[in-house]
């Protein structure tokens, strides 16, 4: 993705992020290539570092643009670990893309921390983390795997048990702090 496409999608993200932190309805999507394409995405929101929100999607709705947008807005205003984003907030957010690939199955033996995110389910539970965290955190295999299973719910060991499944994905990930607009 070229750094042009970045910025149309991190413009895209703040001025839905805005919107949704006002109340107002979501901004229409650029007429770009890059926001027709198909494509999953998660959306990071941070202050000063911190994590704020962040709310993604695996397949997609539809195109990227339509995946950026929703997703910056929910990570805006419905993440339920955070009270929504006050429009005051807005101007000292930094947004973060993560455009993944699809999802592979994968054994725990081949996660590879910094390249990987995981996704690992079993039954009615299922948890996420993005690739960027294990490195963010210094996390080796082993704490990457048992940090995922603990997001799902699940015991950090369930990793090892058959009936758990473990898919990893990579991203393209990018954000305004990169590109010298944020924080």
């Amino acid at each position: 993705m070229t750094v042009y496409e970045k910025k149309i999608l991190l413009n895209l993200a703040r001025i839905s992020v805005q919107a949704a932190a006002s109340g107002d309805v979501a901004p229409e999507l650029p007429q770009k290539d890059v926001c027709n394409r198909a494509g999953g995405a998660f959306v990071t929101l941070k202050t000063g570092g911190m994590l704020r929100g962040c709310i993604g999607h695996f397949a997609g709705l539809g195109t990227l643009g339509a995946t950026v947008r929703a997703m910056a807005v929910e990570a805006a205003v419905s993440d339920p670990r955070f009270v929504p984003v006050s429009p005051d907030e807005v101007e000292n957010l930094n947004i973060e893309i993560s455009v993944l690939s699809p999802m592979e199955r994968i054994k725990a033996d081949d996660v590879q921390p910094g390249r990987h995110g995981l996704y690992i389910r079993r039954g009615s539970r299922a948890g996420t983390l993005l690739p960027q965290v294990a490195e963010e955190e210094g996390w080796g295999r082993e704490t990457f795997l048992e940090h995922t299973c603990l997001k799902a719910g699940l015991p950090p060991e369930a990793y090892l048990e058959e009936e758990t499944e473990i898919f990893a994905y990579t991203a393209e990930v990018f954000s305004e702090t990169e590109n010298g607009n944020g924080d």
